[in-house]
């Protein structure tokens, strides 16, 4: 089924600004097997500012770009890292009530595996694994968050059997394709 109903495809990038770039995606590799594709800035550019930056990005006045990566996760949207430097204090630790990006979800074929890589990488585990409930469950389905270094929330997420409401409906969420030799 094509669920293309205008001119726009697809989620491209889900930008995240951490305080440390190399860290975080240090973080992302370790965790979730990224890889960078490329830097747009680098810290030993002149970094993104002023005026014509604040009014393109939206930036606080007298922020700076020092520092951009794009990473991709296996098999769909990539992920863009900020490194930024911002004058005076910043708001931590966001969580899931907060206004916003609430969590980016990744899809793994072995939930309690790349639990373990987030432990090591250094992330944190909040309950789970969790069985998808109500429109989502199936056997085998399940979710569990976890919290990056940096205090983004990223969910762990697996649907190995059909979701209950594909019982009811022709439409499907995107799934990921097995990267993986079979």
């Amino acid at each position: 089924m094509n669920y293309q109903k205008s001119e726009v495809r697809a989620i491209d990038h889900i930008g995240i600004t951490v305080p440390d770039l190399e860290a975080a995606a240090t973080y992302l590799e370790k965790a979730f097997g990224a890889v960078t594709i490329y830097d747009n800035v680098v810290p030993a550019d002149e970094p993104q500012t002023g005026v014509d930056a604040e009014a393109k990005l939206g930036l606080a006045k007298g922020s700076a770009i020092v520092h951009m990566r794009m990473m991709r996760i296996g098999d769909g949207a990539c992920i863009e890292l900020f490194e930024m430097k911002v004058p005076g204090n910043r708001k931590k630790d966001i969580i899931p009530t907060d206004i916003g990006l609430q969590h980016f979800a990744v899809y793994t074929d072995n939930i309690e595996e790349t639990k373990q890589k987030v432990l090591a990488a250094g992330g944190r585990i909040l309950k789970g694994p969790n069985e998808m409930l109500g429109r989502e469950g199936g056997e085998g389905n399940q979710f569990m968050y976890t919290v990056a270094p940096w205090g983004s929330f990223v969910e762990l997420i697996t649907y190995p059997s059909e979701l209950e409401i594909e019982k009811t409906t022709p439409l499907r969420r995107w799934k990921p394709e097995s990267g993986k030799d079979e």
